[in-house]
């Protein structure tokens, strides 16, 4: 069984001086989940990452919301392709001879 580890998106906030907003919108627009419980919301572990990079971007590097939803689409459509070639240069391996 896996365990899930959560964060207050409060004490987030708070450790990031940073809005609860920026979280609602992330959340609306779908770049992020939050797990509501008993009527406070919290940030899965797994996400934490994500979560800063998008702070980074907003914050530090001046881009709205529309611009890090464009930029996620772009970076996961990188991933895809990235591990497209992997496979094809796995399979291209099959038919060389040395």
């Amino acid at each position: 069984m896996q365990t899930r580890y959560l964060i207050p998106v409060e004490e987030f906030c708070a450790n990031h001086h940073i809005e609860v907003s920026f979280i609602s919108s992330l959340q609306q627009i779908g770049l992020i989940e939050v797990t509501r419980i008993k009527e406070s919301g919290f940030i899965d572990a797994a996400q934490l990452r994500l979560l800063e990079q998008f702070v980074n971007f907003y914050y530090e590097l001046d881009i709205n919301m529309e611009g890090i939803e464009t930029i996620t689409h772009l970076l996961k459509q990188i991933d895809e392709n990235q591990f497209e070639i992997l496979q094809l240069n796995n399979r291209l391996r099959l038919y060389e001879s040395d």
